[in-house]
């Protein structure tokens, strides 16, 4: 997997300024390690990344033992906000912290928008 780390740290800079509601975004591998981030000042990007593992392999836990096929999206909702961790193929994934104005169609636009992005660089 040959990751273009700068590439990848541009469009997530460029998404969370740009997308409204955003607080913060990172790209993640499956293990935890962090690959870029775009996160809020006080979050550790190695916590985060370790968080969004845990998040993901439970749900494909879940996904697996309630029949529903692979996941392609994992959503919590908390009274703050919203964490989403989407599927950017076997080698990463992209987590997206958002307040609790988000608009929830216009984001998930925005993120399979930006996933089209991110994929390349990956690549």
């Amino acid at each position: 997997m040959a990751i273009n780390s700068e590439k990848l740290g541009q469009i997530l800079q460029n998404f969370v300024s740009t997308t409204g509601d955003v607080q913060g975004a990172a790209m993640v591998t499956p293990d935890g390690l962090p690959l870029a981030s775009s996160l809020p000042g006080g979050m550790d990007d190695e916590r985060v990344s370790a968080m969004s593992a845990a998040m993901l392999s439970l749900g494909e836990r879940i996904g697996k033992e309630l029949v529903r096929g692979a996941i392609d999206r994992i959503y919590v909702e908390g009274d703050e906000g919203f964490s989403i961790l989407t599927s950017c193929g076997e080698d990463a994934v992209f987590l997206v912290l958002a307040g609790k104005a988000a608009k929830q169609g216009v984001l998930m636009l925005e993120i399979k928008r930006t996933l089209t992005e991110l994929k390349p660089a990956l690549a």
